[in-house]
């Protein structure tokens, strides 16, 4: 990260910074409205019983982490096309789990939208963000893996005659969908515990800064840092007894923003390393589902796998740490891959 002579690298750490005051110092007025306005989260009754009592803690603080990344980047980033392509479709996504929490809230259900409302959503908020970075940032529709080998998913293409054309790679829009609407269900389903998902991007978001700022991407590098330092804002308030939890508004918004930094720096192989353990939480609903259709026997005494642990009798700050340390050494190993990229 401090081998790029062109740019300071205190810009991203103070991007972080900046981000993280914010949260702190707009938070607690936002839960103080959200306690005032009786807009608390709904718990599943299926889950672990010791969760009953977060029952109507003030939720929806995605928020305010969104409105953290957007006012550092106005302060600390220029907004390329490329940043503007990356924060528009994580305020697209956060847009939709906004919906999703205040469906939720209303109707007093810890389910808002529906799952194919939900994959309308992500389908339109994809497959418009892969066309306009392939059009617009001249992002290659390939996927290159460590050691130099490449899959060229543009050979298929086909040019839609709008704007003086539209270039439609559309096996590569199918992999960026699959990349954002995965990631950021994948984030979803891991914020199950206080602090689990934050904690967990934290780590992801700094790597993926770094990326960015060795790309020479630091506008990127500053809206990695800058939602990593939200996350951190954050924590001090969903920390075990979390004070406000982030909703979809945070979650959805945070997979989308994760996936979308991994196209614009072509390093969409490593970013699914550095997500490993947000992978393992969704790939745990996969196998829970699949087993019970199949064969009406569960894998896991609940799904998603933290709860698993819960259920085996693991506090829940134990787990959390222990998920915090596991997404760490992802994010590690998948920024070592990067350098295996070239």
């Amino acid at each position: 990260m401090f081998g790029n002579p062109r740019y300071p690298s205190y810009q991203v750490f103070l991007a972080a910074a900046i981000s993280a005051l914010i949260t702190m110092v707009v938070m607690p007025f936002f839960i103080k409205m959200m306690r005032h306005e009786g807009v608390g989260q709904q718990i599943r009754a299926d889950g672990p019983q010791q969760h009953l009592v977060k029952q109507g803690t003030p939720t929806m603080g995605g928020v305010v982490m969104l409105l953290a990344v957007i006012l550092t980047c106005l302060i600390q980033a220029k907004w390329t096309t490329g940043l503007k392509l990356a924060m528009a479709a994580t305020l697209a996504t956060g847009s939709l789990g906004l919906l999703d929490d205040i469906e939720s809230v209303a109707h007093k259900r810890s389910l808002g939208l529906t799952p194919s409302q939900k994959m309308a959503g992500l389908v339109v908020i994809s497959v418009s963000f892969c066309l306009a970075a392939v059009n617009m940032c001249n992002v290659s529709p390939a996927i290159r893996f460590p050691g130099g080998a490449m899959i060229d998913l543009g050979v298929l293409s086909f040019t839609l005659p709008i704007g003086g054309g539209i270039k439609v790679p559309w096996l590569y829009v199918i992999f960026v969908f699959l990349l954002m609407a995965g990631l950021s269900n994948a984030v979803n389903l891991t914020d199950g515990l206080d602090g689990l998902a934050a904690g967990c991007t934290f780590g992801v978001m700094m790597a993926m800064s770094m990326v960015a700022f060795r790309y020479d991407e630091i506008n990127l590098s500053i809206f990695a840092a800058a939602i990593a330092g939200a996350c951190v804002g954050f924590l001090w308030f969903n920390g075990h007894p979390a004070s406000i939890f982030m909703g979809d508004t945070g979650s959805l918004s945070l997979g989308a923003a994760f996936a979308a930094l991994a196209v614009l720096t072509k390093t969409e192989v490593c970013a699914l390393v550095m997500g490993g353990l947000f992978i393992i939480e969704a790939l745990s609903v996969i196998i829970q589902v699949a087993s019970f259709k199949l064969t009406h026997k569960r894998v896991f005494l609940m799904a998603p796998i933290h709860h698993h642990f819960e259920k085996l009798g693991w506090d829940e700050n134990k787990v959390v740490l222990r998920f915090w340390i596991t997404a760490a050494a992802f994010a590690v190993l998948g920024f070592a891959l990067y350098f295996k990229l070239g």
